[in-house]
């Protein structure tokens, strides 16, 4: 029951989020990147890209990722999951295409997927939880399609979860993103950390359990006590006056860095570092570091790659079909974006050395999100918890 009504209050946070950040959805309207958000007939987007993924084969676009009324590139999960489409297709001369939903609908969705599959598509990736009951209520109908649902698995609309043979669904381990921001973060001097989730759902609290576990565990490798955590689940997922305000209260009373684990609750606490002086932000999900000048790294899905090695396994034969298939540290599946962090004495090195360690199974990070903070088991960090 707790899941179901999670999962409810998520879909209401995010469905609101889609239509806040997309004004001119469902008007008919072009879109800045082709489509057309009108009769689902002429929501269908070609790749402007260069390449195989432009060419259509002799029957159509075999490869397509359908998305939800949000753009293509979003920095998120439908531009992540749209180039580990493309770097497949481009290796191995498959034709590929997007397709937009007109609404943020069920109905819409499983429209945009079937017109997907009457263009001749064999492989569809849906990324995001908004798929979970249209990849539910398609899978069946289309046993010969191969379905990717990214960061989702398959449900009805009583939240009775089943997976058919022909559906892989993609989760990520978030608690280990989560230990290599918050030991990064302490390996690199900072001592005293927030940590700002939206809905305090499963994932989110993956990323946060892991974020405490990091610094300990930093903490502990340096000798250091009394790294403080100042720690908050603002309810939705949500850019806010609110939120923003107490980012700024935080700052202004001695945090760091905080990270910004909600959606758009990263806007709000972007904008109150921005107007604080020195003060930092950890992005969430994707490298964040071109949103804002403030962040200093990102807890990252590494969704190129998972996606472009679920669209392999279809080729391949090695398709994992009824089963959901994990990614993290093993596989490449979540990491910071050193590249584009802005350490000041964390180094590649340190990196490679923690990671190392997170794939070997040397680091235990518990990820029970049933248990209090109380129960973690830290001992160098001191967590004060808002209510």
């Amino acid at each position: 029951m707790k899941k179901k009504v999670m999962s409810l209050l998520l879909a209401a946070a995010m469905t609101a989020s889609l239509f806040a950040g997309c004004g001119n959805s469902g008007n008919g309207a072009a879109g800045s990147n082709g489509t057309t958000d009108g009769a689902a007939a002429d929501n269908a987007a070609e790749s402007t890209e260069s390449g195989a993924a432009d060419t259509a084969s002799a029957d159509g676009y075999e490869l397509a990722l359908v998305i939800d009324v949000g753009t293509i590139d979003d920095k998120s999960f439908n531009q992540g999951s749209w180039e580990g489409i493309q770097k497949y297709a481009e290796e191995n001369g498959v034709a590929s295409k997007y397709y937009k939903s007109a609404e943020a609908t069920t109905d819409s969705f499983m429209e945009t997927i079937e017109l997907a599959i009457e263009g001749g598509a064999k492989t569809v990736v849906c990324p995001g939880f908004l798929f979970e009951e249209p990849i539910y209520n398609l899978q069946t109908k289309y046993p010969e399609v191969h379905f990717i649902l990214v960061d989702g698995e398959p449900h009805d609309a009583d939240y009775n979860y089943s997976t058919e043979e022909n559906t892989m669904p993609i989760l990520y381990q978030e608690d280990e993103a989560g230990f290599l921001a918050g030991y990064a973060a302490v390996k690199d001097g900072y001592t005293k950390l927030g940590f700002m989730g939206g809905l305090a759902l499963p994932a989110v609290i993956r990323y946060g359990y892991g974020f405490l576990a990091g610094a300990n565990y930093a903490a502990e490798e340096m000798g250091i006590d009394g790294v403080e955590v100042t720690y908050y689940y603002t309810g939705s997922f949500d850019a806010t006056p609110e939120a923003q305000t107490m980012a700024a209260s935080w700052y202004q009373a001695g945090t760091e860095v905080i990270f910004a684990c909600g959606g758009s609750v990263g806007n709000s606490v972007m904008a109150a570092a921005e107007a604080s002086e020195g003060a930092k932000v950890i992005g969430v999900d994707v490298d964040q570091s071109s949103e804002s000048e403030t962040v200093i790294t990102s807890a990252m899905k590494m969704l190129s790659n998972s996606v472009y090695d679920a669209v392999k396994s279809v080729y391949d034969g090695s398709f994992k079909g009824g089963e959901t298939a994990i990614f993290n540290a093993a596989n490449d599946g979540v990491g910071l974006p050193m590249a584009s962090s802005k350490f000041e004495t964390f180094t590649q090195a340190d990196y490679d050395t923690i990671y190392a360690a997170i794939v070997a199974g040397d680091i235990t990070i518990e990820n029970d999100t049933d248990k209090e903070i109380s129960d973690l088991g830290l001992t160098k960090v001191n967590v004060t918890e808002v209510q």
